[in-house]
């Protein structure tokens, strides 16, 4: 790849990042706000209006659940894929810091101490069979992994 490609491609990669990150707070801090802004949106522009809770973070949901289930398929696939298995554990141990969060700090529902624990497991369980106890070993070239 050349450097030109290469750099056009991490400054992409950097913007990604820089959205998603903004997007995902924003869902997070305001998730009334969001869809309050895009009904609002909808009704300027002749659409109907979304449904205050549901079917909008039911498809960001999903979508989370796909990309989970890829990562444990890779898994499947290549059991010493250490990408996948690390992207598998931050997303599992976020979710469940995020619900614990969530619980403790406004929403005693039980779902969410539920998610929390569940999600708890599974991220230390992948992190244990994948990862746990690789770092710091070091190939026979020397060098880090």
């Amino acid at each position: 790849m050349n450097d030109r490609l290469a750099a056009y491609r991490k400054a992409f990669a950097l913007a990604l990042a820089a959205v998603f990150a903004v997007v995902g707070a924003i869902f997070l801090f305001l998730p009334g706000g969001t869809l309050a802004f895009f009904n609002s949106l909808s009704e300027r522009a002749g659409m109907a209006k979304g449904p205050a809770e549901g079917s909008f973070f039911v498809v960001l949901a999903a979508a989370y659940m796909a990309v989970v289930t890829v990562l444990a398929w890779r898994l499947f696939r290549s059991p010493g894929d250490r990408a996948s298995a690390g992207l598998l554990v931050l997303a599992k141990l976020a979710s469940s810091l995020l619900s614990f969060t969530l619980f403790a700090a406004s929403a005693r529902w039980l779902i969410l101490l539920v998610n929390g624990v569940v999600d708890g497991v599974l991220g230390l369980a992948v992190w244990a069979v994948y990862l746990r106890g690789r770092a710091g070993r070091r190939p026979s070239g020397g060098a880090a992994e």
